[in-house]
């Protein structure tokens, strides 16, 4: 591989880490399958999956066992630590989901300060920001949550991201709409977001209890009609000051095209720069942009929706949320409300976290878990969730966690994880539980996973990739590709299973991918000889 590639595999190493993966090992390599020649209960058809060259340096780990008889089947170095990527939602959103249930919601309310008088209120409105997950932005005519196979939290790294139909506003609108039937026509006083329920971060980005289209901009980028056409750019949600400079242009059909991730202009902290080809005749290509000021950018968007519902607001719209002048917390609390917005239940918001991988959304959970024992730093938000399962009966010495999405320095037990499934499989709701999980073959992050399999369908499932870069050879590093979850077997039986994999090296991302696939193979054989 010459200088060139072997440079854009780190880069790209790197730009995924600090997004959907992160990139650690911990401890030496265990005995591989290719080794041992042979795993006690491991159908020959996983073995011969394992044992590919890819994975030669490497380990395998496996659990699986019986919900119903509990007898344990397959057990290779299921009680050897290791990196479980995005598999550590299953913690965090589990010990929401065990604290609360699948039918918990939030509500979001906008209070009033000051008096109201023939429509006009000498005062402000605080809107007080909940955790609520998708804010209405999310939600389909059915009630339930919406999402894309691969969402557009995951569109910068990985190319193939897109947009679900919903108003990513509608949220906010409905409020407004509240606000305004209220009697409410003018607001003589400011707009304020109380976002002091919570303040983590995660990847250098906020966690806040504010979450307006999880607080990206999605840049949808449409080829033009022939080479040398300009791309059309379409900015999503459409709130000032935010603006798009498109550099983008189009390049023949099939010529190779490269869409560059978006920057800020750095005269303009609010222009998003545009740069790179799309080819003719080319699907529609999704980027995103994280912004670093929730709580302002909620404020704005908030007085434009108090505008499309016929309310005057006189403060500025585009100036930084005042939260200086906040009551107290429990005054706030106090003051009357004249709007509510209920979340979806806390079922649909765990589906969404979990079928996309939704790192933020994990961490949250696990603020909100740190909010209800009385902490907004999140610091807590563990140690609440180490208690829930341990007065659920796991053995939380099993796992090692350092935060709920997933990313570098998180470690946990194949057995610990299995151990985990059966909790849940034995508590009343463990079908929509079971249902939050990406179904292999269908949706979510295995919907490209074995789809003709005749297991497809029948695996449900967590996933978790953590990836690095080999800039010494120019390839990349698969640190781990988990799977974990629960199957119904060919045969009638229930299991509960962890699949993980340490240290493959593939020359492609490419190679990523198949591993995704090749992790799924595993679970499909084990699936269909049992």
């Amino acid at each position: 591989m010459n200088r060139a590639a072997r440079r854009t595999a780190g880069v790209l190493a790197v730009v995924i880490i600090a997004s959907v993966t992160a990139a650690c090992v911990g401890g030496p390599a265990a005995p591989s399958p290719s080794a041992a020649g042979s795993v006690p209960g491991l159908p020959a058809a996983a073995l011969e999956m394992m044992q590919q060259p890819q994975y030669a340096q490497g380990r395998w780990l496996v659990s699986v066992q019986d919900i119903d008889t509990g007898e344990v089947l397959i057990d290779l170095d299921a009680d050897t630590m290791a990196e479980p990527g995005s598999f550590v939602k299953t913690y965090s959103a589990g010990a929401a989901w065990v604290k609360w249930g699948p039918d918990h919601t939030v509500t979001t309310p906008v209070k009033q300060t000051g008096t109201l008088a023939g429509g006009t209120l000498t005062g402000d409105l605080v809107l007080v920001g909940q955790g609520d997950l998708t804010l209405g932005g999310r939600t389909k005519a059915d009630g339930t949550v919406d999402y894309a196979n691969l969402d557009h939290n995951d569109a910068n790294p990985l190319p193939g991201a897109t947009l679900t139909p919903e108003d990513p506003l509608t949220g906010l609108d409905e409020l407004a709409a509240q606000v305004k039937a209220s009697g409410i026509t003018t607001v003589n006083g400011d707009v304020v977001v109380d976002d002091r329920l919570f303040q983590g971060t995660l990847a250098r980005q906020p966690i806040t209890p504010i979450i307006v289209n999880q607080n990206l901009l999605d840049l949808l980028v449409t080829p033009g009609a022939a080479a040398g056409d300009p791309a059309i750019v379409a900015l999503t949600p459409a709130v000032a000051p935010w603006t798009v400079r498109n550099e983008v242009t189009t390049v023949a059909a099939g010529e190779a095209a490269k869409l560059e991730d978006p920057v800020l202009d750095p005269g303009d902290p609010h222009t998003i720069v545009m740069q790179g080809t799309v080819a003719a005749g080319s699907d529609p290509a999704l980027k995103v942009w994280a912004f670093a000021d929730p709580a302002t950018f909620a404020r704005t968007a908030f007085i434009e929706a108090l505008a499309r519902a016929g309310v005057t607001v006189s403060a500025d719209p585009l100036a930084d949320n005042p939260d200086a002048s906040l009551p107290a917390e429990d005054a706030v609390t106090a003051l009357p409300s004249v709007a509510e917005l209920e979340s979806l239940p806390l079922g649909e918001e765990v589906t969404y976290v979990m079928k996309i991988s939704y790192n933020r959304g994990a961490q949250t959970l696990i603020c909100l878990l740190a909010a209800a024992a009385g902490d907004p730093t999140c610091e807590e938000g563990l140690g609440q969730a180490q208690e829930i399962w341990a007065d659920a009966g796991l053995d939380t010495l099993g796992a090692s966690l350092v935060d709920g999405s997933g990313l570098e320095g998180n470690f946990i037990t194949p057995r610990n994880a299995v151990d985990i499934q059966t909790i849940m499989a034995d508590r009343p709701d463990a079908e929509r539980w079971k249902a939050t999980l990406p179904i292999l073959g269908v949706d979510g992050s295995l919907s490209d996973v074995q789809p003709e399999s005749p297991a497809a369908g029948e695996v449900f499932a967590k996933t978790g990739t953590l990836l690095a870069g080999d800039s010494f050879n120019g390839r990349y590093r698969l640190v781990t590709k988990t799977l974990g979850g629960v199957m119904d077997t060919a045969g009638g039986r229930h299991l509960a299973f962890t699949i993980m994999v340490n240290q493959g090296f593939v020359p492609t991302l490419q190679g990523v991918f198949q591993a995704n696939d090749d992790v799924g193979a595993v679970a499909a054989a084990i699936q269909q000889a049992y």
